[in-house]
């Protein structure tokens, strides 16, 4: 049985060593959602999820040292994105399409989306990009496929995790550690389709 998730993922880093990872689903099979994962400078590898559901299903798919159920809400700004949770406060400041977001536009969404696609470019990706796979193993006896079809760069943050500041924006470095693949280096907002296949 597969899974289809569309929306956009943003990656980014932060000069105290938070990396935080967003997940945008305005399209899932439970309707949209958002969910957040946190690593800290020490490695500690936080879910922030709004419910019961959202968190045993990503839980399930990745490795986390503490699951948190709260609020997520992703909200649109002028030059970007607000995500607001208890936990944390996070300001995206998003510019213009990436030469990786140039060239995922010249290939059709239905074929960028397909996971026989991202089995062909995932060697790629595994020596362009650090750290990005586009197909792997993830929890459960589930295999997972990442269909890219556009990538824009993230240009400045502004936000506290856990009432500390998390300083100004940095790459995404070292890769964050929640399944078989992390986000690019680049911080960047990733629209994608994320296909998981399990038994059913």
């Amino acid at each position: 049985m597969r899974e289809r998730f569309t929306g956009r993922i943003a990656g980014v880093g932060s000069t105290s060593g938070v990396r935080v990872v967003v997940g945008r689903w305005d399209d899932s099979p439970w309707g949209g959602f958002a969910d957040v994962m946190v690593e800290d400078a020490s490695g500690h590898r936080v879910l922030l999820a709004p419910d019961d559901r959202v968190r045993d299903f990503v839980a399930s798919t990745y490795s986390f040292d503490e699951q948190v159920l709260e609020p997520v809400t992703v909200a649109d700004t002028a030059d970007g994105w607000q995500v607001t949770t208890p936990s944390l406060s996070l300001r995206l400041t998003v510019g213009g399409r990436t030469p990786l977001g140039a060239a995922l536009a010249l290939v059709p969404a239905r074929v960028a989306t397909s996971p026989a696609w991202c089995g062909v470019v995932d060697p790629v990706a595994r020596v362009v990009l650090r750290g990005v796979r586009t197909r792997g193993t993830a929890g459960g006896d589930r295999r997972e496929w990442y269909g890219a079809t556009s990538v824009v760069g993230v240009t400045a943050i502004q936000g506290e995790w856990r009432g500390t500041d998390l300083g100004t924006l940095a790459p995404v470095d070292p890769p964050c550690r929640f399944g078989f693949s992390s986000t690019p280096e680049r911080p960047s907002v990733t629209s994608v389709v994320t296909t998981i296949e399990r038994s059913a």
